[in-house]
């Protein structure tokens, strides 16, 4: 066997231990009056961990729902509509994002909505689906694209999908 293919990731533990607590909107400042956002959005997963683990992607996850809290958090100090969302993907955890919108300069739909999306899960990775399941305040769409996702968001916190 190729000893390349077998090369170990340092730094591993310190990472996830990071990310359990890690708040990477500390200096996010959401205030200015005149300040928009389009499907602004951040991923937690930018290298894929997650995609062949659900064990290594549920760290992710968790930092992901956290910041959506936080974020939660930020949105009390704003006067204007926003939309605040998170898209998780069936098997692509590197996609997995916290989405931001706001009417904007640029024409982009606002309030941002998809039709063809369902109360019912489309996912296919039960530990996922279970996962999700289990989060409490979230409103939960699903939907199918290039792959099956779900869309959350909190029903009282910025202009709903419904």
């Amino acid at each position: 066997m190729n000893c390349n293919s077998m090369k170990r990731q340092r730094g591993l533990r310190r990472y996830y231990n990071k990310l359990s607590i890690q708040n990477d909107f500390d200096k996010l400042n959401l205030v200015e009056s005149n300040a928009w956002l389009e499907n602004w959005h951040t991923h937690f997963d930018r290298k894929g961990y997650g995609n062949n683990s659900f064990k290594r992607r549920k760290p992710h996850l968790d930092k992901l729902f956290r910041h959506f809290d936080f974020l939660t958090e930020l949105t009390l100090q704003i006067n204007k509509e926003f939309q605040l969302y998170s898209i998780i993907l069936d098997f692509d955890s590197n996609s997995d994002a916290l989405f931001m919108h706001t009417l904007n300069p640029n024409n982009s739909q606002f309030t941002f909505n998809i039709k063809t999306l369902l109360k019912e899960t489309t996912l296919k990775n039960k530990q996922l689906d279970e996962y999700l399941e289990k989060l409490k305040g979230y409103e939960k769409l699903y939907g199918k694209g290039d792959e099956a996702f779900c869309l959350l968001y909190k029903k009282d916190i910025g202009t709903p999908f419904e």
